[in-house]
C-alpha cells in the first residue's frame, strides 16, 4: 500500500476517534473497535468510506470486525481486495 493511501486511512480513523472525543494517538496495529475506542456507528461510516474510496464491496465476503480493527488490518484488506 502506498503512503498516501495509508495516510488517508489514518486521517479517516483519526477523525472518527476525534468525533468520539478520543484524541489519543494510535499505533498501526492498535485495536480500535474491539478495544471500544470506536463504536458500531464509526464502523458503518468506515465501511461506507472504504466502499466509496477504494471500491470494496462488503457484500462479497463474510464480515468479521477483526478485518477492520486496526489500521494495519484495514490496509491489508484494501490491498487484498484490490489485488495488491
Amino acid at each position: 500500500m502506498d503512503l498516501i493511501t495509508r495516510q488517508q486511512l489514518r486521517d479517516h480513523l483519526t477523525e472518527a476517534l476525534d468525533k468520539h472525543g478520543d484524541r489519543r494517538a494510535f499505533g498501526d496495529d492498535e485495536s480500535l473497535f474491539l478495544s471500544g475506542r470506536l463504536d458500531s456507528f464509526a464502523m458503518m461510516n468506515l465501511v461506507i468510506f472504504l466502499e466509496s474510496s477504494y471500491g470494496l464491496d462488503f457484500s462479497d465476503f463474510d464480515f468479521d470486525i477483526a478485518l477492520l480493527d486496526s489500521l494495519d488490518a484495514i490496509a491489508h484488506l484494501v490491498d487484498q481486495k484490490q489485488g495488491n
